[in-house]
Formats: C-alpha cells, sequence, structure tokens
C-alpha cells in the first residue's frame, strides 16, 4: 500500500488545497492530510477546527484521513507513519523555489521523495492567508471554500 502525505496548515482549507488532496487520492492508495501548526505563524482556527473542516469536507472520499502532524521534522512524521512520499502543490515557480530546498532536504534526512502537483489555474492566486483577509474586508469568498469552512469564516 503506497502512503503519501499532503502537509499544511490549512487556516483555513480551500478549493485549492482539496484539489490537490483529491488529485493525490487517485495516484496513492492513502492519503494523510497532516495538519500542522507553526509557533511562529498566528492562526484564525485552532488546529482542532482545521481537522474538523478538512474532514468534513472530504468525508465523501475513501482513502483520506486527517491528523495533527505534532511538533518535529515532517520528514521524521513521514518516516513515523510509514509515508512513502509527501504531496505538494504548486501554484507557480516561486512555489517551486521555496518548496525544492525543503523537499531536496527531507529525501537527505530519511529518504522520503516529495512528489509535486501543479495546481489548477482557477485557484493560482488563491491562498488562506488572501481569503481571510478578503472576507474580513467583507468581500465574496464563497467561489473558494467548502460550504463548512465558508459558513465558519
Amino acid at each position: 500500500m503506497r502512503r503519501v502525505v499532503c502537509p499544511g496548515s490549512f487556516d483555513p482549507v480551500h478549493k485549492g488545497h482539496l484539489e490537490i488532496i483529491m488529485r493525490a487520492a487517485s495516484l496513492f492508495d492513502e492519503v494523510v492530510v497532516a495538519v500542522s501548526t507553526n509557533p511562529a505563524k498566528k492562526y484564525r482556527f485552532s488546529q482542532e477546527e482545521r481537522i474538523e473542516m478538512i474532514s468534513e469536507a472530504v468525508s465523501n472520499f475513501s482513502g483520506i484521513s486527517v491528523q495533527a502532524m505534532g511538533s518535529g521534522l515532517l520528514a521524521d512524521y513521514c518516516k513515523r507513519i510509514g509515508a512513502d512520499a509527501i504531496v505538494k502543490g504548486l501554484r507557480g515557480a516561486p512555489d517551486y523555489e521555496f518548496e525544492a530546498p525543503m523537499a531536496a532536504m527531507n529525501r537527505h534526512l530519511t529518504g522520503v521523495e516529495t512528489v509535486f502537483l501543479h495546481g489548477d489555474g482557477r485557484y493560482q492566486h488563491v491562498s488562506s492567508s488572501l481569503i481571510k483577509e478578503v472576507a474580513a474586508l467583507g468581500g465574496d469568498v464563497s467561489e473558494f471554500l467548502p460550504m463548512g469552512v465558508l459558513s465558519r469564516l
């Protein structure tokens, strides 16, 4: 069985994230969505709320589980749960430039490979930070969010 990890903070999860998770599910037997918490970041939703929102959004799909990543390195987490790879979505060249060194380090540390999936063009401009900012200023972000997330935002 091929297990892959889709890591992220998902604050909040949006359709761009979900598109990558679903594509990963079509390529691998099991997808573990690993919800992380970075002490340097300020979150709108607690880790428990983020896990709940993602779980709700993927509830109709088999082979996808959602869990807290905990502290420590992503590569160590992957080894601990027996993941074969990490899947990361890319919106464009800046994402690749940011992610490539981490992918190389993860492979160096533990041998875990990273698979990059280019995101759907409909969501290339979408980020959780931008969604929160636009929503806070009264903008309509409904097109980019699952209903369960929209109602909480």
